[in-house]
């Protein structure tokens, strides 16, 4: 009886062992990925591009980020309609490797989108919209840039980032182990589109839809606790800050959800983790659950009638998401991801360089 315990003790070992270690070489598999597309990137362009889409890994660039049009926050890096077929094929398949089939889907999905946009505010200019005739910003699909910081290598410390309007990605690697891959913004301005060849897609339906089945399951007392303001906030609360710090702790907690709830609470994070790489989406479920799925809280702001302005967040004590749907009069998006101890891979990064001997 000993003895069979015994094995029965080091099977469950050696598979906890197996099961940590592939973890570590699932998260590796990614940053290879990574590293293998950027530095076929990097190596299709020009010298003169290079200088434009390269940087030192630590430089203040790496932090600047927003989501807003490149003529309201100048960018750098290289765009990608400055580059070849074959370099715009390098940078696309750079970004297949960041992300899960479904994130690159809406990333492009979103670029695509200005396309849409600039045949609606050329339509209100035509129409003598004086707003849009001060604006008259540049839509275009192309308008993204690129950028590397560092050297790619399974080895080195690097990271690269895509941004542009309504698209901001980064993503940090340390030894060959991708620590970061936040913030994650997307957004979707129209949110849904009402006229036209592309009538009625909704780029970012997923994330509104999970997010009013969980209201919708929740009962009157509950509705109370998880509607914290009759009216939405005009945009997101954190906006593009690179420092941010928990909001304050309101919403219904998943500690007082139903386990049906609290299931409709995991699909909707699973719609922001979903964006990245299967192995990075099960680090950031892991990393919440195990800080407790009950502290997460889900918290909204503003009506609750489809179509009006409305505001949700969540927050756990790792991460927080922000969604926002106010502008444009309840038709224009923007979503977040955010890690309290791991955006750009700052906080990582110090702790990874406090452990290894220089």
């Amino acid at each position: 009886m000993k003895q069979h315990l015994s094995t029965r003790v080091l099977v469950a070992v050696s598979l906890a062992i197996l099961g940590a270690f592939g973890s570590v070489v699932a998260a590796d598999r990614s940053a290879t990925a990574m590293s293998t597309a950027a530095t076929a990137f990097l190596g299709a362009l020009t010298p003169e591009q290079r200088q434009q889409a390269t940087f030192a890994f630590d430089t203040d660039e790496r932090l600047r980020w927003h989501f807003i049009p490149t003529e309201m926050f100048p960018r750098k890096g290289l765009l990608i309609r400055d580059m070849t077929p074959a370099q715009r094929t390098l940078a696309h398949d750079l970004l297949k490797a960041s992300l899960s089939q479904r994130g690159y889907m809406t990333a492009t999905q979103i670029m695509d989108l200005e396309n849409v946009l600039n045949a609606i505010e050329a339509a209100q200019r035509a129409a003598g919209s004086s707003a849009e005739a001060a604006r008259a910003l540049e839509r275009n699909p192309q308008k993204y840039f690129f950028s590397v910081f560092g050297t790619p290598s399974p080895k080195n410390t690097w990271g690269w980032r895509v941004e542009g309007h309504h698209v901001s990605l980064h993503f940090s690697v340390v030894n060959g182990t991708l620590v970061a891959s936040s913030p994650t913004f997307f957004g979707s301005n129209p949110a849904e589109v009402r006229e036209g060849p592309k009538k009625g897609l909704r780029i970012l339906g997923a994330e509104e839809d999970a997010a009013r089945a969980l209201l919708d399951a929740l009962d009157a007392s509950q509705r109370t606790t998880a509607i914290i303001e009759a009216k939405a906030p005009g945009d997101m609360l954190t906006m593009a800050n690179v420092d941010i710090k928990p909001l304050s702790p309101v919403g219904l907690g998943g500690d007082a959800m139903t386990p049906p709830q609290r299931e409709l609470l995991m699909k909707l994070i699973d719609v922001y983790v979903g964006y990245m790489p299967a192995d990075v989406a099960a680090e950031r479920t892991a990393k919440l659950k195990k800080a407790g799925v009950e502290k997460i809280a889900f918290a909204w702001a503003g009506e609750t009638e489809r179509g009006k302005k409305h505001y949700y967040r969540l927050q756990g004590p790792t991460f927080l998401v922000e969604y926002d749907n106010t502008q444009n009069d309840g038709n224009h998006i923007h979503s977040v991801w955010r890690d309290f101890n791991g955006d750009f891979g700052r906080d990582l990064l110090r702790e990874h360089l406090r452990s290894v001997a220089h």
